[in-house]
Order: structure tokens, then C-alpha cells, then sequence
């Protein structure tokens, strides 16, 4: 049975020859994820769209109560534009399409936008 070779000081050390001392800094990088752009969905007033309508649409699609459904689409009858909700873009769009969908659909003129926040 053979002895296993004993290495030398400098055959062990990875800089030997040009010297180094073998001793390395280990860096661990920190990767921050930026939080996604925000969007304000916003509802626009028009002269034909029944109120009951737009209660109903808010309550649908933006998961209000009758009560916030109520103070928001008074909010818009009063000043002509109100915000829906605040969300990414892709649920921002989403839903801007899903409410003028429903309301093309029941033949309401009923506008709905987004904007970044």
C-alpha cells in the first residue's frame, strides 16, 4: 500500500508563483426586484348611462360595496371622472376593457380609461 504524496505549501496555494496569497473574497450580490408602475383606472361620466348601472359595474368589476359602488359613481355624476382603482398595468387593462365590454353589451356608452399613477 502507497502512501498518499504530501503537497508542498506553495502546490497547494493557487497563486503560487505569483505571489498571491491564495486567500479570495467572496462578494454575494444582492438582486433587487423593482416594484411594477401602477395604474389609476378611471371612470368617465356621460349623460346617458343610468346611475343603477354604473353601481352595478363597479360593484362587478372592482369588487366595491354598494356603498363605495354608490360614493364613487357619485363622485364621477359630480365631477365627470373618479378613480375605479389602482393596479398594474396588465389588471389595469384588463379591467378598463372588461367594464366598456359589459357596458356595449347592455348598449350603455359608459367610458372607462387608465393612467400611471
Amino acid at each position: 500500500m502507497t502512501q498518499p504524496s504530501r503537497l508542498s505549501d506553495s502546490d497547494r496555494d493557487d497563486d503560487a508563483g505569483t505571489g498571491g496569497t491564495g486567500v479570495g473574497v467572496a462578494t454575494k450580490t444582492k438582486t433587487r426586484t423593482a416594484k411594477p408602475a401602477l395604474y389609476k383606472v378611471l371612470m368617465l361620466n356621460d349623460d346617458y348611462t343610468p346611475m343603477e348601472f354604473v353601481v352595478l359595474t363597479l360593484q362587478r368589476f372592482f369588487r366595491m360595496t354598494i356603498e363605495d359602488a354608490t360614493r364613487v359613481m357619485l363622485h364621477v355624476h359630480q365631477r365627470g371622472v373618479g378613480v375605479c382603482g389602482i393596479f398594474t398595468y396588465e389588471v389595469a387593462e384588463t379591467k378598463v376593457n372588461q367594464v366598456i365590454d359589459f357596458a356595449r353589451q347592455h348598449q350603455h356608452p359608459l367610458q372607462c380609461t387608465m393612467e400611471k399613477d
